[in-house]
């Protein structure tokens, strides 16, 4: 897709990577590693081709999360940020029943519930959802994203690479 601003930009969701390219893995550390480790290969030939890749997948370990970068920093810059929301607040904000089923026996390894979540040790921008709305988070992700100069700024069409 070809973003508005001239960057080719790429978004690989979580939920339809498990759909395509993941589909058969379950939710082991195992399986959570393969599913992170399949994306990050991705993300770093798109980024190798000149693409911006936003990746929105759960990730809970820090070690999976590091190789993950150290693929895509081969071709381009890489920027790390941590979505921070309670399990509680995720819970009421669930519009996929997931915790729902997690707290009626359905559903086992919910991540943050009945799975290990690793915070970032070191992520380059922190949201604490608690505190923003989504429309912030985003102007904030998008303010580091031009201070890095890896965004353009309003009414400019590209960026100095890599983007």
């Amino acid at each position: 897709m070809v973003e508005r601003r001239g960057l080719l930009v790429e978004w690989l969701d979580g939920d339809v990577v498990r759909t395509h390219l993941t589909k058969g893995l379950g939710f082991s550390k195992e399986d959570r590693d393969t599913n992170i480790e399949r994306i990050g290969w991705v993300a770093s030939r798109l980024t190798r081709h000149g693409a911006a890749v936003i990746v929105s997948a759960i990730s809970p370990y820090e070690e999976t999360r590091r190789e993950a970068r150290a693929l895509v920093e081969e071709h381009g810059a890489f920027v790390e940020v941590f979505v921070d929301l309670p399990a509680e607040l995720a819970a009421e904000r669930d519009t996929k029943g997931l915790y729902a089923k997690a707290d009626a026996g359905e559903l086992e390894n919910l991540t943050g519930i009945g799975s290990l979540y690793e915070p970032p040790e070191s992520a380059d921008l922190r949201l604490d959802m608690t505190q923003l709305d989504v429309e912030a988070a985003a102007a904030r992700v998008v303010e580091l994203l031009r201070q890095r100069s890896l965004l353009p700024g309003p009414g400019r069409s590209s960026c100095r690479a890599p983007c």
